[in-house]
């Protein structure tokens, strides 16, 4: 499949995203800044979480990020419905047999194109093999080894793409007595320590209420895949990254782990509680909750005295300093319960604004979008999708120059634009016929 003159087709290819890439740095822009990852492509074989939202993150700085997906299902979080978009009425005709997008697959696959390919079968392994040929950056996050048996391990992409980031995300890495082991995330956070220290202490381990570990290992990735790529127009050599859940999560225990590793201090489960600041946890109210958090003697002077009008509280030598709150804490957060429970949420709300006592509601997540700073800052963003029609989403949460990066395109459904990149790696109409009548793609 005109594989002997792609050599030739990949340099082209390469060039014309280079030219593209100038193009883009040269525009000017006032506000923001340019795409920095225009003119580059990134080879994306993952699907869940970590490494869609890697990916996404690339996507979201101007790179042509293009997902291979499983032929018949895609990425697993396809079929994690409900919830899911509705159907547009004009849904594209060769879209119509598939299910309708869920809401798990569309918060981290936006800025991408989606091609199936079975590279199971030689013919479609040949696809992959020119993708690799013509891509900047390959992500992965299959269980260590198991693209190597496949024929697209590091080495062998590193044999048909010299400067290429080939970035692997695992549950353990690529060494190790876990090596082999899937990576989920709430296992990851069991085993790593992040379950054990979140909760109420009187209760069994809670595992946080988002896939954290999977995000951080996202943002690693994605951080340490620029690195590679610096790394590449430095030396001229591709880069191997190793980043996994684990590692990640241990990482991610931050004063905890310092904690243990230079003290011994084991640590606990406190709930929304500190364990070393008092009063710095969640309280309730009449019809809410507040989380406050008074962190030094000053701010609880002032939620003592101008808040809660207690003032004999700050006089009180068992509440006296931050030590002394500690020590008394139970009496403490009694007392301060018995006060919250007089009044609404709304009435502290309006007690505690503009005293520089740290606080915040306890919202739900209508609550949230619908909080001021949401509309204020744009961070959510509405999107036209082929087949759901208006979609909205959580924004690229940075800007530049006070600008954000756009979505310039929805999550793609499934095979929506296997056509268009096989066309660009050098497939005739014929060959595409050949190719999707034998199921490869």
């Amino acid at each position: 499949m005109l594989l002997s003159s792609y050599r030739a087709l990949g340099t082209v290819t390469r060039q014309h995203r280079l030219i593209r890439h100038c193009l883009f740095s040269t525009q000017s822009n006032d506000q923001g800044i340019p795409p920095p990852l225009a003119g580059i492509r990134v080879l994306d074989l993952t699907r869940v979480l970590a490494g869609p939202s890697c990916t996404m993150l690339l996507g979201d700085m101007g790179a042509d990020v293009v997902k291979v997906e499983e032929v018949t299902r895609g990425d697993d979080t396809r079929a994690w419905l409900p919830p899911s978009a509705p159907m547009a009425s004009n849904t594209p005709q060769e879209s119509s047999h598939l299910p309708p997008e869920s809401a798990y697959f569309l918060a981290v696959n936006r800025n991408k194109r989606s091609i199936t390919v079975n590279f199971k079968d030689p013919a479609g392994l040949e696809v992959i093999q020119r993708l690799v040929r013509s891509s900047d950056v390959l992500v992965e996050n299959f269980i260590a080894g198991k693209l190597a048996g496949m024929g697209l391990g590091w080495e062998d992409c590193k044999a048909l793409n010299p400067r290429i980031v080939y970035a692997s995300i695992t549950g353990y890495g690529q060494t190790g007595p876990f090596r082999e082991a899937a990576g989920y995330d709430v296992v990851i956070e069991a085993e790593a320590g992040l379950m054990h220290i979140t909760g109420e202490p009187d209760r069994p381990p809670s595992k946080v209420g988002v896939a954290v570990t999977d995000l951080m290992t996202g943002l690693y990735a994605h951080g340490a895949i620029l690195a590679g790529l610096r790394s590449v127009q430095q030396t001229g050599n591709g880069v191997w990254i190793d980043c996994n859940l684990f590692e990640t999560q241990l990482a991610g225990l931050a004063n905890i782990a310092s904690n243990y590793l230079i003290a011994g201090k084991e640590a606990s489960r406190h709930g929304t509680a500190h364990p070393s600041i008092v009063p710095y946890e969640v309280f309730p109210c009449k019809d809410g909750f507040l989380m406050i958090g008074a962190g030094n003697d000053k701010q609880f002077r002032l939620l003592a005295t101008k808040i809660l009008k207690k003032p004999e509280l700050a006089d009180d030598e068992k509440f006296a300093n931050n030590t002394a709150r500690v020590a008394n804490r139970k009496a403490l957060v009694h007392i301060i319960t018995d006060v919250l429970k007089e009044y609404g949420r709304d009435y502290w709300i309006q007690r505690f604004t503009g005293l520089g006592v740290p606080f915040g509601p306890i919202n739900n997540i209508q609550q949230t979008f619908a909080h001021p700073q949401v509309g204020a800052r744009q961070a959510t963003v509405e999107v036209d999708h082929p087949r759901a029609g208006k979609v909205k989403m959580v924004a690229p949460p940075v800007t530049y120059n006070g600008v954000r990066m756009s979505v310039r395109r929805p999550p793609p459904w499934l095979s929506q634009h296997t056509e268009e990149v096989l066309q660009e790696l050098g497939y005739s109409q014929n060959e595409i016929a050949e190719l999707r009548a034998c199921k490869i793609v």
